[in-house]
């Protein structure tokens, strides 16, 4: 599975972006996709998942609200539409796909493969 991240970019607080992450090979229903986010010094932190099948959402509380995960199967892309943006939200943003249990959602090491990432700049 390769996965190629997109819709990046510099946007004023309040503001609203749509990331995309488009997904080539194979995948599996059973996946899950997720978005990530790794600020500069910080950890990588969890932002949201679905399963490619469908089903329930998760996301982070720092997010809840503000940012919707969804997809479209057909072109084996899934968005996070980003609204109400803050500088804290400034991040390197990445996809990833893996076989992971709704326990193990949030842990990063446990999903298989990631995108490049990309930037999102908020600027106050």
């Amino acid at each position: 599975v390769q996965l190629q991240a997109s819709g990046g970019g510099l946007v004023q607080a309040g503001g609203s972006l749509r990331l995309s992450c488009a997904a080539s090979g194979r995948t599996f229903s059973t996946y899950v996709v997720a978005w990530f986010r790794q600020a500069p010094g910080k950890e990588r932190e969890f932002v949201a998942v679905e399963r490619w099948s469908g089903g329930p959402t998760y996301y982070a509380d720092s997010v809840k609200g503000r940012f919707t995960i969804s997809r479209d199967n057909a072109k084996k892309t899934v968005y996070l539409y980003m609204r109400s943006l803050k500088p804290e939200d400034t991040a390197v943003y990445l996809c990833a796909v893996g076989l992971v249990y709704s326990g193990d959602y949030s842990r990063p090491e446990k999903y298989d493969y990631w995108g490049q990432g990309t930037l999102v700049t908020v600027s106050s």
